[in-house]
């Protein structure tokens, strides 16, 4: 395990620095996610979640940072559409608490602003000081590009809710801190490699997510699922959706505490498979440090 990305490797003096590819433009909440836990890697933005997968599977990254929950928002549709047709693997998780900034050009104000532009998620979770200042929402593609566009049209009567790192890099004032309506959104991110690189087992917590497919049987997803509860596996999420448009054909994403190799969950993922038609190991990591907090 020494060897895994997830272990942060150093990049040696003189060669090309390792590159993580995320969503979005500089600044962004993956972009700091990225910072904070591969601070030596060169992140790379791709304009769509696409583009990240093909960026990693191309071998142009090595790695991706993916944001796959939000605690307000739920669920990123779209990652979970592009996860089970992927080659690539979960190797790590990381848990973000999200912060919005109003922002704007040098020189603007409270009371100079009319526009406020950002993602249309950002814009839902600050609604109390878009509605206090009275600002009309804009919707931008994602929250660092909205600090780009205001900063590039150099108007005093714009602002953008974006993250601290955005007026960072925009050159943008900060006219108001943390404005989101709730303190606890938070976005749990998770770490793609074209490698599967298992956690070990008996080295701390670790998560195991998996894919699968139930037999069109009366009953079958209770039975496929007894044998976490009878094996005592505790299940953290499971979530379905639809495949190929067929309205009897739902694919289910779970998630449960334990390694493979541990007894119950063996046992249980054994179960499993007498009740579904197929399953697909996504990834076995650590669990994060933070996560039962979250």
């Amino acid at each position: 395990m020494s060897t895994a990305p997830e272990q942060h490797p150093v990049n040696v003096p003189g060669t090309s620095p390792r590159r993580i590819a995320y969503q979005g433009e500089p600044g962004a909440n993956s972009h700091i996610v990225c910072r904070q836990h591969y601070p030596d890697w060169e992140a790379v933005p791709c304009a769509s979640f696409e583009d990240v997968f093909a960026a990693v599977e191309g071998g142009d990254a090595e790695l991706a940072m993916i944001p796959i929950d939000n605690s307000l928002a739920g669920r990123v549709a779209d990652i979970h559409h592009f996860l089970p047709a992927s080659s690539l693997h979960i190797i790590g998780e990381h848990f973000l608490r999200i912060s919005f900034n109003l922002m704007a050009v040098h020189g603007a104000s409270l009371e100079s602003l009319r526009t406020v532009h950002s993602h249309v998620h950002a814009l839902g979770q600050c609604r109390k000081v878009i509605r206090e200042l009275g600002l009309t929402p804009m919707i931008s593609g994602d929250t660092a590009g909205a600090a780009r566009e205001v900063a590039d049209a150099g108007d005093v009567t714009q602002a953008a809710l974006a993250p601290p790192l955005a007026a960072e890099i925009y050159d943008l004032q900060v006219l108001r801190t943390d404005v989101e309506d709730e303190d606890h959104n938070t976005t749990r991110f998770v770490v793609l490699s074209r490698e599967l690189v298992p956690a070990p087992r008996g080295d701390g917590p670790v998560v195991t997510s998996f894919i699968f497919n139930v037999r069109n049987l009366p009953a079958a997803l209770y039975k496929a699922l007894g044998g976490f509860a009878t094996n005592g596996v505790n299940m953290s999420k499971l979530e379905s959706y639809m495949v190929g448009g067929q309205f009897a054909s739902t694919q289910f994403l779970a998630e449960v505490d334990g390694h493979p190799e541990d007894p119950p969950l063996a046992r249980a993922l054994e179960e499993l498979a007498f009740f579904t038609t197929d399953i697909k190991v996504l990834g076995v990591y650590p669990a994060a440090p933070d996560r039962g907090t979250r």
